[in-house]
C-alpha cells in the first residue's frame, strides 16, 4: 500500500512488535509512531493536537467489535477516515527452548485470547489478560518462565528473544482485523465511500425500528448493525450502522434526530482497503 501522505504523526496502542505498531509501519514508513499504553491515550492525543491521527483495531473478523475503541467513537469528537484491514497471525511464543507441554498459562490482549479461544481450551490454558499482544510478550521475556506464553506476533517474538511454540493458532485460517484511521477533522468526500453513523434511541416501543426505517428511506443500505451498551443508562444501548450510499446524508442525521436522542456520522470509509 502506497504511504498515505495527509497524516504524518500517528499514534497507536502498544509498543515494538504490536499488531497496530505493524499496521502503522506499513501505512506511513515515513510518518512519525508515537506508542501509547492504552486507547485512550493514542486518542486523547489525538484530541489534543499532539498527533495528526490514532490507528486503532476497531472489528476483528472472528472475536468482533473491538468495544474500546467503537466506545471512543461514540463519546468522542474525533473522525473516522479509513478502515485497513490486515491479515493477523497469531503466534503462542514462549522463551528459548520452551515446548508445548512446558506451557501451562497464557498471555494477551483479550482480543488475541479471544481469537485463539479454542486452542486455548484444548490446551487448557489458564488465561491472563494484558493490554496489548506486545506488553504481553514482554511480560513473558521479564519472567523468564517457560509454564507462561504469550500470544503476539513473530515480530515481538523477535524483538524480546522468545521462540514460536505454535504458528497461527487463531481458530480461522483468515483471521483479519480492521484498523480505524482517527482524525480531528474529516477529509474530502470520495465517490463509493461508505459511511458509520452513531445513534442512540429512546426506551420506547418501535424506536429502533423507526431509525433504521428512516436509514432505509434515504437510500442507504445497512452492510451491518452492532448495539453497545449506555454507561450511564443501564440496559439500554447505542448503535453502530455502516451503510453503503451517499448524496442526502446531513437531511438524514438530521432526521435521526428527531427520533434518537443521538445521532452523528462518525466517520467514512472506502471499503475493502488493504494493509499487505
Amino acid at each position: 500500500m502506497q504511504e498515505n501522505k495527509i497524516e504524518r504523526t500517528v499514534a497507536y496502542c502498544g509498543t515494538r512488535g504490536s499488531f497496530s505498531e505493524i499496521a502503522a509501519s506499513k501505512l506511513f514508513p515515513s510518518g512519525e509512531l508515537i506508542p501509547c499504553p492504552s486507547f485512550q491515550d493514542a486518542y486523547k492525543l489525538v484530541v489534543e493536537g499532539k498527533a495528526d491521527s490514532a490507528l486503532l483495531p476497531i472489528e476483528n473478523s472472528y472475536a468482533g467489535e473491538v468495544a474500546a475503541t467503537v466506545d471512543l467513537l461514540y463519546k468522542g469528537t474525533l473522525f473516522v477516515n479509513d478502515l485497513y484491514e490486515m491479515k493477523i497471525e497469531q503466534n503462542l511464543v514462549g522463551i528459548k527452548g520452551t515446548t508445548l507441554a512446558d506451557v501451562k498459562t497464557v498471555i494477551s490482549h483479550p482480543q488475541a485470547l479471544a481469537q485463539c479461544a479454542e486452542y486455548i481450551a484444548a490446551q487448557r490454558f489458564a488465561e491472563i489478560v494484558s493490554e496489548n499482544t506486545a506488553f504481553a510478550a514482554k511480560t513473558v521475556a521479564e519472567k523468564g518462565s517457560k509454564e507462561i506464553a504469550a500470544i503476539a506476533s513473530r515480530a515481538c517474538a523477535e524483538l524480546y528473544g522468545l521462540d514460536v511454540i505454535a504458528a497461527d493458532i487463531a481458530e480461522r485460517g483468515d483471521n483479519t482485523t480492521r484498523f480505524a484511521l482517527f482524525s480531528r477533522r474529516e477529509s474530502a468526500v470520495r465517490a463509493g465511500e461508505h459511511l458509520i453513523l452513531l445513534f442512540a434511541v429512546g426506551d420506547r416501543s418501535g424506536a429502533l425500528a423507526e431509525a433504521l426505517s428512516i436509514i432505509a428511506r434515504y437510500g442507504y443500505n445497512m452492510k451491518s448493525l452492532h448495539s453497545r451498551p449506555l454507561k450511564d443508562k443501564p440496559w439500554q444501548y447505542y448503535f453502530y450502522v455502516e451503510a453503503e450510499g451517499n448524496g442526502s446524508e446531513y437531511l438524514l442525521i438530521d432526521e435521526l434526530k428527531k427520533c434518537c436522542e443521538d445521532a452523528k456520522i462518525a466517520g467514512r470509509f472506502l471499503p475493502d482497503m488493504q494493509i499487505l
